[in-house]
């Protein structure tokens, strides 16, 4: 299933950090364990996070899960 992503807005890892909570090692320790939201590459060196994935996550931070390609 394919998500409209049109009106979601792309944040990066400090204003990701301060909404969250979470240091940056363990942002990226929670998305490879499938925990937190997957990042968007924008460019070489460059990484974001959709706020709306954000969101999901501040609202049940210890159940959330990336979704699979079968949701």
């Amino acid at each position: 299933m394919n998500i409209d992503r049109r009106g979601d807005r792309l944040i990066r890892i400090p204003e990701v950090r301060h909404r969250v909570g979470l240091s940056r090692a363990s942002i990226y320790r929670r998305e490879a364990d499938g925990t937190f939201p997957r990042k968007v590459r924008l460019g070489p060196a460059c990484v974001a996070w959709y706020e709306s994935d954000i969101g999901e996550f501040v609202s049940d931070p210890m159940g959330y899960r990336q979704p699979t390609g079968d949701e």
